[in-house]
């Protein structure tokens, strides 16, 4: 099973350059997108997404946030949100149950220049955290997405001019270090401890993109108990169409 997590910066956006190249390509049994900024009823589908069940959770501002998955196989449910009214206007967060998994996709707030959102990002960190154990009482989860975060020094390309702003925050850091005490593992280094300039964002500024000047803020965690399913984990850096490129794990339930 191939499960793909891409943030997309507005799905009606990326149709229109290669969506359709990247579904038929790649060929995802799960595909879980964030940053889709759109509800369901405003996206026209590409004839490659027929064999997918689709499931939106969509902000209550207009153009805004928003999530999505595409799945191959039927969900045993579907719900959006973490149950919390401070967290769940935005479209954030959608839980599909499987027989032996849950599989969640999460776009994690911003913590916005000068870290303004910070307080409340350190709440939703730590809900989010707590929502996923909570789930983990009954089978074990992935959880996927844009955290927002690089953990490491090696998760960006220029760490010592970056050392307090959002996503690279010593406090954003510890909470990242939080799911790692929890149990959960980030599966790309997991597989790839020492890999260096991988990173899944890059800033439309100054040509980033090209020279690599990038940030790695796309994630797959898996549960201790299902770790030794998931066979690779890897960044599909050669996927234009947004400043985020997709992140994957082959796994076998």
């Amino acid at each position: 099973m191939k499960i793909i997590s891409w943030n997309v910066n507005g799905i009606r956006a990326v149709i229109k350059k290669n969506f359709a190249e990247f579904l038929s390509e790649h060929q995802p049994d799960i595909l879980c997108l964030q940053e889709t900024k759109a509800r369901e009823e405003q996206v026209e589908l590409p004839l490659e997404a027929a064999g997918y069940r689709t499931y939106w959770n969509s902000a209550q501002k207009a153009g805004y946030s928003s999530t999505a998955i595409f799945t191959k196989t039927q969900p045993l449910n579907v719900t959006n949100g973490m149950g919390i009214e401070e967290h769940d206007t935005e479209g954030r967060v959608i839980t599909a149950e499987y027989p032996d998994f849950y599989l969640v996709t999460v776009y994690t707030p911003n913590s916005k220049s000068e870290l303004l959102r910070l307080p409340y990002r350190q709440r939703w960190d730590d809900d989010f955290l707590a929502y996923c154990k909570g789930l983990e009482e009954t089978k074990p989860v992935i959880f996927c997405g844009d955290l927002n975060v690089a953990h490491q020094e090696i998760d960006l390309a220029r760490p010592k001019n970056n050392s307090k702003n959002p996503g690279f925050s010593d406090e954003e850091r510890a909470k990242f270090d939080n799911i790692l005490s929890a149990g959960f593992t980030d599966t790309f280094r997991h597989f790839h401890p020492d890999k260096e300039d991988a990173y899944s964002w890059w800033s439309y500024r100054a040509g980033a993109r090209g020279k690599n000047i990038g940030w790695r803020l796309d994630y797959f965690c898996v549960s201790p108990s299902i770790l030794g399913q998931v066979s690779d984990a890897a960044i599909l850096s050669d996927v234009l169409g947004s400043d985020h490129c997709p992140v994957s794990i082959e796994f076998t339930p």
